[in-house]
């Protein structure tokens, strides 16, 4: 028995040193650790080291830890001689099978090769992101990579959440008629971060001739953007001074607003609608004027047990200007979304509202909608939503 589980470790390491391994399963588990079923090892590289990763299966979740190959190696002898029936070495060479028979013996045996190429021992498989940091000189303009396209450490939060930005957003397009996207306006649009992200999408990705416009209160950061896009000769890009409330969106096919606070939000539907955008797109913050309304009127309703809190307080005035800013663009003809946004470290989770432009609704339906405002400022003691005020609704 010993004899052939040394033979098994033998190869095991020989397969490590000669670089043909490929991986190793253990299987058929009769020892005492409960619920364990199957142990998977792969090797891998972390921090320039080679480890081996042994995922531990039990019957309901998977376990994953790294260790130092010898202290890997050390591991799966011992489980082979205190609970595993059967286990496999894959390399490149051949399949080596050690199996204990019903009647105690323990046997080893050859098999041909099911893989004779060595996976990739890369730690973080490369997720294919939309945006690639390589060769993007906005990317370190905005000092998120270095100049070989490498991505700094203290901006990998960053990165990640522009091509998570830029994969909703993606899905969005997709669903639009081909060619639809010709103007769009980032409201709010802060450092560019996104704003370069989409444009560089939209054009490099898509091959669209798409013109993108940030719109930003703070000069100082319009200078910067408009820089920056002159080195990137992103002629089609271009950042102006101004608030949501005074830019004119006339022609505007998709609208964005990521963090506009408060009202800000609604000012933004509101151009996209009067645009007759295709698609609006909010990620609002801040919704200070519907939990104002709640509170002055300090209305009396089933959840009144929950908003007498704070923080449910908080909650529910989201919810519910949210709730109503969708109603109001169901209204206008855009079928909505609304489903959680996955940010950054400063604010890890927001509420994403989408509206794209669909039919408009009849007569009867629209009156439906206005019946379910009604019923729903009434219910929460809301004597105005600011975007139906600036709808005049």
């Amino acid at each position: 028995m010993l004899a052939n589980i040394n033979s098994f470790i033998a190869a095991l390491k020989a397969s490590l040193e000669e670089g043909s391994f490929v991986k190793i399963s253990l299987g058929n588990y009769k020892g005492e650790e409960e619920a364990l079923k199957q142990l998977l090892i792969r090797k891998v590289i972390i921090k320039r080291e080679g480890k081996l990763a042994v995922t531990y299966r039990y019957k309901t979740r998977d376990v994953v830890k790294n260790y130092a190959i010898d202290e890997a190696i050390d591991l799966i002898k011992g489980y082979l001689t205190t609970g595993f029936k059967i286990a496999t070495l894959f390399t490149t060479e051949n399949d080596l099978i050690l199996e204990e028979l019903n009647n105690g013996k323990v046997v080893l045996r050859k098999g041909k090769a099911s893989s004779v190429e060595v996976p990739s021992a890369s730690h973080d498989k490369e997720k294919a992101r939309l945006i690639k940091p390589a060769s993007k000189s906005y990317l370190t303009e905005l000092k998120i990579t270095d100049a070989e396209g490498k991505v700094f450490k203290n901006a990998q939060d960053k990165f990640r959440q522009i091509n998570h930005y830029i994969e909703i957003l993606s899905t969005l397009i997709k669903e639009l008629p081909e060619g639809t996207i010709k103007k769009v306006a980032d409201m709010g649009s802060g450092k560019g971060y996104l704003t370069f992200a989409l444009y560089d999408y939209l054009h490099s990705v898509l091959n669209l001739e798409s013109e993108v416009i940030g719109v930003e209160y703070r000069q100082d950061m319009v200078d910067l953007c408009n820089q920056v896009a002159v080195k990137s000769a992103f002629d089609k890009l271009n950042f102006v001074q101004g608030t949501i409330e005074d830019y004119q969106a006339e022609d505007v096919n998709l609208l964005i607003a990521l963090h506009a606070c408060d009202t800000a939000t609604d000012d933004a539907i509101y151009k996209g609608i009067k645009a007759n955008a295709e698609l609006i797109v909010v990620a609002p913050c801040c919704h200070k004027q519907i939990r104002r309304e709640i509170e002055k009127s300090k209305v009396k309703n089933d959840v009144s047990f929950l908003t007498k809190y704070g923080i449910f307080l908080e909650r529910q005035a989201e919810m519910v200007t949210d709730g109503i800013r969708a109603l109001i663009l169901e209204y206008f003809g855009y079928k909505t979304k609304v489903f959680e946004f996955i940010s950054d470290a400063h604010t890890p989770k927001n509420v994403l509202v989408v509206g794209m432009k669909g039919k408009a609704l009849s007569a009867e339906r629209k009156a439906e909608v206005l019946g379910k405002i009604k019923a729903s400022k009434e219910y929460f003691g809301i004597g105005y939503h600011h975007l139906e005020r600036l709808l005049a609704l």
